[in-house]
């Protein structure tokens, strides 16, 4: 009995992109003739956001508190920053955290750890780093001077241009902020 089925078809070997393919983007259907260049920031900063966030809490576990997620040890880190006491609201507005409830939760899963505690001043509640908060923030400290700070070797012309990203971040969070108050108008 012979078979009707065809040959299966050869797989095509997958060639590398050349050089000259264009901007590396992670959503080619999103490239403007406008500003390819904003696209590729995008997937730049998708990528360094998820490196971002993968390194703080691999960094924060290495000083002891395990089991946080990233947005847990930037709370951590705002509330003992300047060691004063925060609101809830000025946490979210500092951090552009439009959801509170997620800051909330942050707060509270810290405060079971012993590491923030809250006071009642009047109808508001302040947060603040516990002694042993701040003794796992100043280790994150030594471990992030080890592991990043040593590794980065900047010198004044890096560390130059490190000051000008991050000030274009926050140029762009801006534009961001108000584009998305465009579209939620639409």
């Amino acid at each position: 009995m012979k078979s009707d089925a065809k040959p299966k078809a050869k797989p095509r070997a997958v060639l590398p992109p050349k050089a000259d393919s264009g901007p590396i983007v992670s959503s080619a259907h999103l490239v403007s003739a406008q500003s390819a260049e904003m696209s590729e920031f995008e997937f730049g900063l998708i990528v360094a956001g998820n490196a971002f966030h993968r390194w703080v809490v691999h960094c924060m576990a290495a000083a002891g508190l395990k089991d946080l997620t990233p947005l847990d040890v930037v709370v951590l880190h705002h509330v003992t920053h300047r060691a004063r006491d925060k609101r809830l609201a000025d946490i979210c507005f500092i951090m552009n955290v439009e959801d509170t409830h997620l800051v909330n939760y942050s707060l509270k899963k810290l405060q079971t750890l012993g590491v923030v505690a809250s006071q009642k001043n009047g109808k508001e509640v302040t947060y603040a780093a516990t002694d042993t908060g701040r003794a796992y923030v100043q280790r994150y400290r030594e471990i992030r001077e080890s592991c990043l700070i040593d590794a980065l070797k900047a010198d004044d012309a890096l560390n130059r241009d490190i000051g000008e990203l991050a000030r274009l971040l926050r140029v762009l969070s801006g534009m961001y902020d108000q584009a998305a108050r465009s579209a939620a108008s639409l």
